[in-house]
């Protein structure tokens, strides 16, 4: 155990975590220069032509100190982007020490703060690490200053580096074996292992990953799930290379794996606690966080055939990614379907292109919105996730959204630009305070449904990429929120459905209107498109009826001819409006999402 690491790299989205990792498996001869190749630890095709890291990887390092003792380094590369936060929690929980990056060009940015309070809170060993100290742009010695102050170490102890380049990774190497101490725990104790991540492999069942924190896992072994109280035999466990390797038995401190033919998504709950069916430890293991989905959407199927295939799908991925939340719903327009809960307007992407690639399944999500609490008259507590499950208006007595947190750092120019994007999302500024002469923190308090849709890119445009952003819940306030339905003449089309500040409608519901009277197809007849909050209409289009020329056989004669034919044509639309109904495209739910563009 004494020759054991367990360690993490924590980072702000792009500041080179993966390409790190990338380097310290190649000067340890981890994998051979054949295997090599970049963001090596991401498998997802999806995180390679985004350059982003989607999930948490773990792989283990062979690695010989200058003393000429071997050492086992256990690394779990994790990903920066702030709606993934949940999977940097997990790797947290597995590891001792973890390395702080931070990009010589940029500096400290929200997302290093944030991910540097998750380690502290989970007692780790820091290692302050300045990347891209090879680039033109770097400013190594204010940022040194910047971690120092945010940190309290020594100007010595942060190591320089450059992971493209491939400088200062022996260095990082020796720090690792030397600060971050050894894992702790007793191999005689009855086993105790914490689940922090699960795949799906169509072969073996479910291969679920761990963490051994006291006792010894052999193969064999009757196991058993402390939260879904479920026993197994281990089939397989072995350590993480860059492919599985197994192994006759693993101790305490050890990361690994273990293979028992589970079938079923539902038995493996990641930050559960393994421990043996003969010897149980009764103890879970604390320090870990249940998910809280942020955003909710609505999946359901192109083809209603397709639902149980979809359902099946969706539980092969929350295996994947535990931080989604899925649950039964049906719709007049789309019928059978899924609500599902996202950390955020990225994760719905991910997901949703991971169902297209990997399952080869087409589907059409409706509008994102946020989970609202409804108080009755009656004094019942509602917890709204759908615009269907509003209580009636007459029955309502207050409805409370969420707030959250948001910490942007940005250059002293763009205050302003925030100011005005900020206060016009309805947040309030709560401090303002200078990091250095160059670098400014403001904390804002505003509704998450303001964040939800393009908070993010706007940021980012006002600011010329100079803005960094984070945030974190801070509960729910009470706030006047409407629901606002979309009419196609007269019915209601529940999936364009939204919950929506009553300041916000208006201009929302006009949008709405105009966008659907672009991308609904011409009918026989004409069709009203309203927007409406209760009976009040507060926003209206027309699309016109397509009209064939009945006239155009009639040359000369008499108008009362022509009048007849018109006659007839007026009281054919006026039936068919009766029995016609409007197809909405698949295209109109995706351009709801694309509305403030």
């Amino acid at each position: 155990m004494k020759h054991i690491r367990n360690f993490c790299i924590i980072a702000h989205i792009d500041h080179g975590k993966s390409t790190l990792a990338d380097r310290l498996l190649q000067v340890t001869n981890t994998i051979s220069e054949r295997q090599m190749m970049d963001q090596v630890l991401d498998d997802m095709d999806l995180e390679r032509e985004k350059g982003i890291t989607i999930k948490s990887h773990a792989i283990q390092i062979d690695y010989k100190h200058t003393d000429g003792q071997n050492y086992v380094l256990n690394l779990i590369d994790t990903p920066g982007h702030v709606d993934f936060s949940y999977e940097v929690s997990r790797a947290l929980a597995a590891c001792e020490g973890a390395l702080l990056l931070v990009d010589a060009t940029q500096g400290i940015q929200a997302q290093t703060i944030s991910n540097l309070y998750l380690a502290i809170d989970n007692d780790l060993e820091i290692i302050p690490v300045i990347n891209k100290i090879d680039m033109d742009g770097a400013m190594i010695d204010e940022v040194k200053d910047q971690i120092v102050e945010l940190i309290g170490c020594k100007p010595d102890d942060i190591l320089l580096a450059s992971a493209r380049a491939g400088i200062g990774v022996d260095e990082i190497l020796k720090a690792i074996v030397e600060r971050i101490p050894p894992p702790e725990g007793d191999p005689d104790k009855p086993l105790q292992a914490l689940i922090f991540d699960s795949v799906f492999n169509s072969f073996r069942g479910i291969i679920v990953y761990y963490r051994i924190m006291n006792g010894v896992i052999r193969t064999g072994d009757k196991v058993k799930f402390v939260a879904t109280d479920v026993e197994y035999e281990a089939d397989e466990v072995g350590v993480l290379k860059l492919n599985l390797q197994p192994r006759p038995e693993l101790r305490a401190g050890d990361v690994g794996y273990i293979i028992t033919g589970i079938k079923n998504a539902k038995e493996v709950k990641v930050g559960d606690t393994i421990t043996l069916a003969s010897n149980p430890n009764p103890e879970q293991i604390q320090g870990f966080e249940e998910v809280k989905p942020m955003v909710f959407a609505g999946i359901f199927p192109v083809v209603t055939d397709d639902f149980e295939e979809l359902r099946d799908c969706m539980d092969k991925l929350q295996l994947n990614d535990a931080s989604l939340t899925f649950e039964l719903e049906t719709s007049q327009a789309l019928g059978f379907g899924f609500r599902c809960g996202f950390l955020g307007m990225l994760h719905m992407e991910i997901i949703q292109e991971r169902l297209e690639r990997e399952f080869n399944q087409t589907v059409i999500t409706t509008v994102p919105n946020v989970s609202f609490i409804a108080y009755t008259t009656r004094g019942e507590k509602v917890v709204v996730n759908n615009p269907t499950e509003m209580p009636d208006p007459t029955h309502l007595d207050r409805i409370e959204e969420p707030y959250i947190r948001a910490q942007i750092i940005t250059k002293p120019e763009y205050i302003g630009n925030i100011m005005t994007l900020c206060l016009g999302k309805r947040g309030i500024l709560i401090n303002q305070h200078y990091l250095t002469q160059t670098r400014v923190e403001l904390i804002f308090e505003m509704p998450l449904t303001e964040i939800v849709f393009d908070f993010y890119d706007k940021l980012k445009s006002q600011t010329r990429g100079y803005a960094s952003f984070d945030y974190h819940p801070i509960g729910y306030r009470e706030s006047d929120i409407v629901k606002m339905d979309i009419l196609l003449n007269g019915d209601k089309v529940d999936a364009l459905s939204a919950l929506i500040h009553r300041s916000r409608a208006q201009d929302f519901g006009r949008k709405l209107c105009e966008k659907l009277k672009e991308l609904l197809p011409l009918q026989q007849f004409q069709i009203a498109i309203q927007a409406a909050i209760g009976a009040k209409i507060i926003a209206r289009e027309t699309i016109s009826a397509l009209r064939k020329d009945v006239t155009a056989k009639c040359y000369g004669g008499d108008i009362s001819r022509k009048r007849k034919l018109l006659e007839k044509q007026k009281e054919g639309k006026k039936r068919m409006r009766q029995i016609g109904n409007v197809e909405v495209p698949q295209e109109a739910f995706l351009a709801v999402l694309k509305l403030n563009d």
